[in-house]
């Protein structure tokens, strides 16, 4: 490590809630979304000229199908902590993707969503994807919390589907939304941030939607999300307010998340830390360990994860591992799947034999610890 790295990596661990404790935990974006439908897909963009080969996402992401799911959780289950619990992901899901179809018949005036429970039927080789979910969260490998209603900014997308902007309206028309900024010859911001916004209408929106994805959520899965994590790792000071008040006391993210506060009002960074709790009550979970080798397949990640490990611990911190969705899916790019789940195999093998006494647990897990204070 550099110095800056190692500077970097004591920032993360030096305030919060601590504990005696070896916890391990693995926090899982996007599932549920449609990032890139297919290789076909795929090969239309990058023939346009939208260098969709540039961002991992869009070569890699996209519905973990069942096949993926099956071979993830084989590997989650067969290995166990101290406790006899298996190795598991807090599958942080969104419910509902754009309906492309409703969209276009509403000449781009109104944007419609569906939910999950509808989409996935008609995606082959997907068709049984949520039994498998809640298979996985009844055994205790694949924790579901919520990402949010659809990881798009509604507000933002609709308004350049409205206008001329070509290269959007062309990834709308092959069903992709989430073309990365750096993809794209347009000037626009990101659409992935659902819950950044612009005025005090758009904020409006964003609790609204917030608040209708949790309730989608407990409809789907019979129960409530009490932790959640923003697309984007962007929200709102009143999104707080509106997610409280849908039962959520564990707020997911980063060391530092990108704060809107509302119209008028100086945007700005807000820190965070492990145990942290907000003017509601709300706790901080705080990401302080990466495990993503989709992003840089050279990387050594098994290695540069379990210095993370050790650093929070050091520090007497539960380690929270960030490893998205794009990791451990093979439908445009098999070897992607295969090539990272041997290295979670090995990643997950060598945290056992250097901390025999680890506990496996979700974010919502964690966060009744941390509640209860139940560190010792």
């Amino acid at each position: 490590m550099t110095l800056k790295q190692t500077i970097i990596r004591n920032l993360l661990n030096i305030f919060g809630w601590r504990t005696s404790r070896h916890i391990v935990v693995i926090e899982s974006d996007d599932w549920g979304s449609i990032r890139m439908p297919s290789k076909e897909v795929y090969d239309r963009l990058l023939k346009a000229g939208i260098r969709v080969d540039k961002c991992h996402y869009c070569t890699n992401d996209s519905i973990a199908s069942e096949e993926d799911l099956t071979l993830l959780f084989e590997l989650l289950n067969s290995f166990k902590d101290k406790n006899g619990n298996s190795a598991v992901i807090t599958a942080n899901a969104v419910v509902a993707n754009p309906d492309f179809e409703k969209i276009k018949e509403s000449d781009f005036s109104t944007y419609f969503y569906k939910r999950i429970d509808q989409g996935l039927k008609e995606i082959k080789g997907c068709e049984k994807v949520l039994d498998l979910w809640m298979q996985g969260h009844a055994n205790g490998c694949f924790r579901l919390q919520s990402h949010g209603r659809e990881h798009l900014n509604v507000a933002r997308w609709m308004h350049y589907l409205q206008g001329d902007y070509p290269e959007t309206r062309f990834a709308f028309d092959n069903g992709v939304y989430g073309l990365s900024t750096n993809l794209t010859s347009e000037k626009r911001k990101s659409f992935l941030p659902a819950f950044d916004f612009e005025n005090k209408q758009e904020e409006k929106q964003a609790n609204e939607i917030v608040v209708d994805g949790l309730r989608i959520f407990e409809e789907l899965f019979g129960i409530k999300s009490t932790s959640f994590i923003a697309p984007n790792y962007v929200w709102g000071k009143s999104l707080e307010a509106a997610i409280a008040g849908a039962g959520v006391k564990y707020i997911q993210g980063t060391l530092v998340a990108r704060y809107r506060n509302s119209e008028g009002e100086k945007n700005g960074k807000r820190y965070r830390y492990m145990g942290k709790k907000n003017a509601l009550g709300q706790i901080d979970l705080s990401r302080n360990a990466m495990f993503e080798p989709s992003e840089f397949p050279g990387k050594d990640w098994v290695d540069a994860c379990l210095a993370d490990i050790a650093m929070a611990f050091r520090w007497h911190h539960p380690a929270i591992i960030c490893s998205h969705r794009v990791n451990f899916v093979g439908c445009i790019n098999s070897e992607n799947r295969d090539r990272n789940l041997h290295s979670l195999k090995l990643l997950l093998s060598k945290i056992l034999q250097k901390w025999p006494d680890v506990e496996f647990m979700s974010s919502d897990q964690l966060g009744n610890i941390i509640t209860n204070n139940n560190g010792k």
